[in-house]
């Protein structure tokens, strides 16, 4: 393989469409905090001065919207009349909620397998709550087991927070933008940072200096000091005197978030996942509960990828399974190692097969997934809308455990011997 360039970018959290899947997944974790069966499809859209909360939602539990999004936006630093022109106290809260459609609600609750099998298995009840296709993936470059572009561009945005909310650089608003490019030899391994790429929100005077030129330099300075030195130091060697960096490059960032820009939930899927170096299906995360297969299916197939490759079988892994709605069973399960699995890919699906159950109800209940809001003091995924729901070493995510790699192994021995 040649010599490439890979790049990928992560947001903040005070970025338009974060700012939506933050307050989606709000409404998720205070429907499962009291109603772990709560079915809720919840989207938001966000522009200048109003907040629209709208979808499907089925619970006994009574939301306040209005106070949920109020206090998440709050949160994330837009208040007041000096945090970039949103406000939660004074921006508009509309709400456009109802419930579940009877017609996928009927197809979710019992599964194709119950009604024309009569089965009497718990697990094939619940059927999957859409049809698609879900890719999970892991690789060597990294000790969380991610591509490296996409973990330190999530590390970055997230450290750029950190610094604004502890108040080291109090100039900084909430939102901004990260972006990583890595040169990798012609053996697939990452060679060196080819390009670091910063855009922050800041306050239109800093230190008296309004000049957009002046602001660049100051910004930039402390960008490299606070922001990249202390996320790529453990990465000294991948840095030389040709990285480039591109610090707020269009000169002037003040008008940020929602007032600058709509924002909408889903709209950063690959800021979610693994910044374009895989392959995605299509399906966004936030405000879906775990029935839909869009969330918990990406969620297994990381969770199963992961193990693949800390059980050292393969140095890449990916895994892909899809559904029909209503159905239990998936209707297919894919693998590729891309050349570097210890045993051949056929090999590795069928001990997939036969090491995980990837029904829904039977992923829900391995990974906790309707309990972790009150699992976490109510808040859980409201957490994971931000800054990557993969890799995350900041977070204990049970899709990230390694607890089948002595399995994987036996089963893959078996299957080297039976060759």
């Amino acid at each position: 393989m040649a010599k490439r360039l890979f790049t990928s970018e992560s947001v903040t959290e005070g970025h338009p469409d974060k700012l939506c899947d933050q307050i989606s997944d709000a409404v998720l974790d205070a429907a499962l905090n009291s109603d772990p069966k709560s079915r809720v499809a919840c989207e938001t859209y966000a522009t200048t001065g109003l907040v629209v909360i709208g979808g499907e939602i089925t619970s006994r539990t009574q939301i306040d919207y209005d106070t949920l999004a109020r206090k998440t936006i709050e949160e994330i630093g837009y208040a007041g009349p000096d945090s970039g022109g949103f406000d939660a106290h004074t921006c508009g809260i509309l709400v456009c909620v109802k419930g579940q459609s009877p017609d996928i609600a009927q197809g979710v609750s019992t599964a194709k397998e119950h009604r024309d099998e009569d089965s009497n298995d718990e697990i094939d009840k619940l059927g999957a709550g859409d049809q698609g296709l879900m890719f999970g993936f892991a690789c060597d470059e990294t000790p969380e087991l991610m591509p490296l572009p996409i973990s330190l561009a999530q590390r970055l945005a997230l450290k750029l927070s950190q610094v604004r909310k502890s108040g080291i650089l109090p100039y900084l608003r909430p939102d901004g933008k990260t972006q990583v490019t890595v040169e990798y030899d012609e053996k697939g391994v990452p060679k060196r940072i080819d390009t670091l790429v910063i855009s922050t929100q800041h306050a239109a005077k800093i230190n008296g200096k309004t000049d957009n030129l002046d602001l660049q330099k100051f910004i930039e300075a402390d960008m490299k000091e606070f922001v990249i030195k202390p996320v790529v130091d453990s990465l000294g060697h991948l840095i030389d005197k040709d990285t480039k960096y591109f610090i707020n490059p269009s000169g002037r960032f003040v008008i940020g978030g929602p007032q600058g820009d709509a924002g909408l939930t889903g709209r950063k899927i690959i800021v979610d996942t693994y910044g374009g170096y895989a392959r995605h299906g299509g399906g966004a995360f936030s405000g879906k509960d775990p029935t839909k297969v869009d969330r918990s299916a990406c969620y297994a197939a990381r969770y199963i990828a992961k193990n693949i490759v800390g059980a050292e079988l393969a140095k890449q892994c990916e895994v892909q399974v899809s559904y029909a709605i209503g159905v239990a069973k998936p209707i297919s399960v894919s693998v590729s190692t891309f050349g570097t699995g210890k045993i051949k890919d056929a090999a590795l699906g069928d001990i997939i097969n036969q090491i995980f159950d990837l029904r829904p109800l039977a992923i829900i209940k391995k990974l906790n997934l309707q309990n972790l809001p009150k699992l976490n003091k109510g808040v859980f995924y409201r957490n994971i809308a931000s800054y990557g729901h993969f890799g995350r070493p900041d977070l204990k995510l049970p899709w990230e455990e390694l607890d089948k790699i002595k399995e994987l192994q036996k089963a893959a021995n078996g299957a080297f011997a039976a060759a």
